[in-house]
């Protein structure tokens, strides 16, 4: 089973960037699928991007599209997420997950088995 750390979280002013990392412990890193989630308070959990075991592939939900960048480099065991222009609205707890492979890569939060524990995003003035 993995273990994975996120970190980079913060306060940040609207129209601000932060820099998400993952990173993750095992030496088959390279074969996992990694999307990353958030969950704001008082809402479900939603899927934000994710990135294929190679980084060839990639989605992004259309709330974040032209925004966010998804990017993994794997001699670091590590993904990141790139957030410009932030907004109010992406306020929340963002959450790494992983899966073996990448068949049927998407946002169906209970096909991801390994998570880390979240960091903290907040956007506001």
């Amino acid at each position: 089973q993995l273990q994975l750390v996120e970190s980079g979280g913060g306060l940040v002013q609207p129209g601000g960037s932060l820099r998400l990392s993952c990173a993750a412990s095992g030496s088959t890193w390279s074969s996992y699928a990694v999307a990353w989630f958030r969950q704001a308070p008082g809402k479900e959990r939603e899927g934000v991007s994710y990135i294929s075991p190679g980084g060839g592939s990639s989605h992004y939900a259309d709330s974040v599209k032209g925004r966010f960048t998804i990017s993994r480099d794997n001699a670091k065991n590590t993904v990141y997420l790139q957030m410009n222009s932030l907004k109010p609205e992406d306020t929340a707890v963002y959450y790494c997950a992983a899966k073996l492979g990448s068949a049927l890569l998407g946002f169906k939060s209970n096909e991801y088995p390994d998570w880390g524990q979240g960091t903290q995003v907040a956007v506001s003035s």
